[in-house]
């Protein structure tokens, strides 16, 4: 009996695990764009520098396989365009990377010499987020005086006044609407899988 219920709570937790996979999905990038991925025509630098990458985000390699292969390589390799020992390698002309680690990831054509004319591609990983915060927006800062008149008032160069203790900075930054939004998301997803806790 304690053997199903492990098993029962072993399942509820990997559905939990798939939805909130689900739920966060990572984004899909095609080499390449329409071009895919060639060793003519494409600069993956430029095509790289344009969009960010997180950990979950797949990367989408479309090619001739009688021409091209993907081959995942340290940087070294990536550096001396060598495709011996890769990390991985795919050949099927249709591959997709589930980008599984944050840090740097390198991948080069194995066939000679097409590394070398510009079949490569360096991308940088980020760690992966719950979703986007919006940067807090300042409150703009309040005058010390509430005087209307452009003249200075007498006490304006009082010690009072100039003294650290009384001078106003600025307001808080307010909570970030974004981060109350993702933060709701994961917890209602967790309240409304519950009952799956509590039926095991």
């Amino acid at each position: 009996m304690a053997l199903i219920k492990k098993k029962s709570f072993f399942v509820s937790l990997m559905i939990l695990v798939a939805f909130f996979g689900a739920a966060v999905g990572g984004a899909v990038h095609k080499v390449g764009d329409s071009k895919g991925w060639t060793m003519m025509g494409v600069n993956y630098d430029a095509w790289a520098s344009s969009r960010t990458f997180q950990v979950g985000d797949s990367l989408v390699f479309e090619y001739n396989k009688d021409y091209h292969d993907v081959s995942e390589v340290t940087p070294n390799n990536f550096e001396l365009c060598v495709p011996t020992n890769p990390l991985e390698r795919y050949e099927t002309g249709s591959d997709t990377v589930t980008l599984t680690k944050a840090g740097v990831h390198n991948f080069i054509c194995g066939f000679p010499d097409h590394c070398g004319i510009g079949q490569k591609l360096q991308i940088v990983v980020l760690p992966a987020s719950l979703g986007p915060v919006a940067a807090p927006i300042p409150r703009p800062v309040r005058s010390p005086s509430l005087s209307l008149s452009p003249s200075p008032s007498p006490l304006a160069n009082s010690p009072v006044n100039n003294d650290p203790r009384y001078l106003m900075g600025p307001a808080p930054a307010p909570h970030s609407a974004a981060s109350n939004a993702s933060s709701g998301i994961g917890s209602y997803f967790l309240i409304s899988l519950l009952p799956f806790f509590i039926l095991f």
